[in-house]
């Protein structure tokens, strides 16, 4: 979506309405408490003012009891109206913005990688989160409360006129003046919004990141270089807002100024025609002098709350840019599966995660049905993109992948990573409890089968020397337990799955020799007639694999099982072998 460079944007606000259309009955009585509110307030000067020129001026008390009743009821009335217009606003504003904020996370949530290889998730949580409160304002303290300013001020106006014509044209005579700055703030006020938008989303992207990197920051002692990078990114921000509250300290007190001149020059040329012509009674000077309020406040009014509207509608177009982003994995697919035998294939693979900068080179290799395949090769070699491949985060070049002889382009995303557990070396855990992090919630998973498989796997007595023991909250990126720990909780996420493939991203490589082994006895229960697929790092794994596949630059070099590639005369395997894991075996 292009950036709009209108005061408003109509296009874009057509779009947010659409979100109303479920909720139209409650729009609908939303706005005729806000057309009620309007005609009551314009009612009571005009009732006051009777009550003036026909009892208080002529000093008579018959009929002066309707006028005093008419205006309680008028009171309570303008009372109710804008208690279930206050509430009734609100409650249409987040309801949109709970529509809306769901809409995006589910559109999120299914983006390509290669998207979040490039987004900052800073931004993305201000989208998610602070943008959406300004969404809500739309309609809860902007759009019905600009709509009530104006439609006052219309029927104001009329009864001006209606009252007395000459006293209106004076008032009239200042409304171009506010009129014009008016217009002229909105204008401006727009350019601040989105400049303070732009500082608000890298303000929470820099602290989001240095919050996660929070270890690395402190063991490279960057604490005062990050601290004046902040101070600076607070100061731009800080800029950005003051120039919002520049433009508001100059309108307001302009606005102000107009409407005491106003009452000035009505109490001035009122009264005369009072003493002099009689063009104006009592009642019209002092209704005129209760309106004048009534027909400049809500200028300011709107001002202030076009702010408001302009923030939301800023807000709005970066979540609907964000809507209008086509990252999605193609998943047209119509072949669901429901259980695999586990042969892979790779035909003439290319990928690249930058076009032109290929990362796999045509490579071609197959897995049988229950075999365990190591992929070993330096960094960048291009193992792991193997396992993004065929889990299909990311989409090939050119080539193919198939499992079961089926493209995997040709079958439903879901059931195609449901049948594959994949295990990092990075762990990632929710701020959950054990159980949660391993079931994710699948209700389909009992707890008596994850005890059952952490049993058969070894670790339950690791689990049941926790305090609360499945139940303990492992906190934000399972920060209260060990490397070795959280990768064990991984290993059983993937295990208790019963996938039909099980692929291990060099699981072990930063644990401790107790977990390791614990894996260890895990991945040979595990990998039991299941293909399996593992970045290899340590030896065993290596050793006991069914083949293995070496992989140098993209491509693969050399393709055997670990004692015939030993085998091979200055091979790329062997020399790995002597370099890295030799050393290994002799430790």
């Amino acid at each position: 979506m292009a950036k709009t460079k209108k005061i408003f944007d109509t296009l874009l606000f057509k779009r947010l309405f659409k979100f109303i259309k479920p909720y139209k009955y409650v729009f609908i009585g939303v706005l005729a408490a806000v057309i009620l509110l309007a005609l009551f307030g314009a009612a009571r000067p005009y009732i006051l003012q009777q009550a003036i020129d026909k009892n208080i001026a002529t000093r008579t008390f018959d009929g002066f009891l309707p006028y005093i009743l008419i205006m309680a009821a008028l009171l309570f009335a303008e009372v109710v109206c804008q208690l279930l217009f206050i509430f009734y606003s609100g409650w249409l504003g987040q309801t949109v913005v709970k529509d809306i904020r769901v809409k995006l996370f589910n559109h999120i949530i299914r983006f390509k990688m290669k998207y979040f290889d490039k987004s900052s998730v800073g931004v993305l949580i201000t989208r998610s989160v602070t943008d959406m409160e300004r969404i809500a304002d739309v309609f809860g303290e902007g759009l019905f409360m600009i709509f009530r300013d104006l439609l006052t001020m219309l029927v104001v106006s009329l009864v001006m006129v209606y009252m007395n014509w000459e006293l209106s044209f004076i008032v009239f005579l200042m409304l171009p003046l506010v009129l014009y700055a008016t217009r002229l703030f909105q204008k401006y006020m727009k350019k601040a919004f989105e400049e303070v938008r732009n500082e608000v989303s890298n303000l929470n992207s820099f602290v989001q990141e240095r919050l996660v990197g929070m270890k690395i920051l402190q063991l490279f002692t960057r604490e005062a270089t990050e601290y004046g990078k902040f101070k600076a990114i607070n100061e731009r921000h800080k800029k950005a807002w003051l120039k919002t509250v520049w433009y508001n300290s100059i309108f307001f007190p302009i606005a102000e100024l107009s409407s005491s001149i106003t009452i000035g020059l009505i109490a001035w040329y009122g009264g005369l025609n009072i003493v002099i012509s009689s063009t104006a009674s009592l009642g019209d000077l002092t209704a005129f002098i209760m309106m004048i309020p009534m027909l400049f406040r809500p200028l300011r009014q709107i001002a202030d709350k076009f702010n408001t509207l302009q923030m939301g509608m800023v807000a709005a177009n970066r979540v609907f840019n964000v809507l209008d982003t086509t990252s999605q994995i193609d998943d047209s697919g119509t072949t669901e599966l429901s259980h695999l035998r586990g042969h892979i294939t790779f035909n003439r693979v290319h990928f690249s995660y930058v076009e032109g900068e290929d990362v796999l080179k045509g490579i071609s290799f197959k897995v049988k049905p229950g075999e365990t395949v190591a992929i070993v090769g330096a960094t960048g070699a291009g193992k792991s993109t193997i396992i993004n491949l065929l889990n299909r985060f990311y989409e090939i070049d050119s080539g193919l992948v198939a499992v079961d002889h089926i493209n995997i382009k040709d079958v439903t995303l879901a059931s195609l990573r449901k049948q594959i557990a994949v295990v990092l070396q990075d762990v990632f855990l929710f701020a959950d409890t054990i159980l949660g992090n391993i079931t994710l919630n699948n209700p389909n998973i009992t707890e008596a089968q994850v005890v059952q498989a952490a049993k058969d796997i070894g670790i339950h007595d690791f689990i049941m020397s926790l305090p609360n023991n499945y139940n303990y909250n492992v906190k934000e990126r399972g920060s209260m337990l060990s490397s070795g720990q959280r990768q064990l909780i991984s290993f059983l996420r993937a295990y208790v799955t019963n996938p039909s493939i099980l692929v291990l991203d060099e699981a072990t490589s930063s644990v401790d020799s107790y977990s390791e082994q614990l894996i260890q006895n895990a991945t040979d229960k595990i990998t039991k007639n299941r293909t399996s697929i593992v970045i290899a790092h340590r030896l065993a794994t290596i050793i006991k694999a069914d083949k293995i596949i070496v992989m140098d630059d993209g491509k693969i070099v050399e393709e055997g099982t670990h004692y015939d590639l030993l085998k091979t005369p200055n091979g790329y395997y062997k020399n790995l072998y002597e370099v890295q894991f030799l050393k290994s075996e002799m430790v």
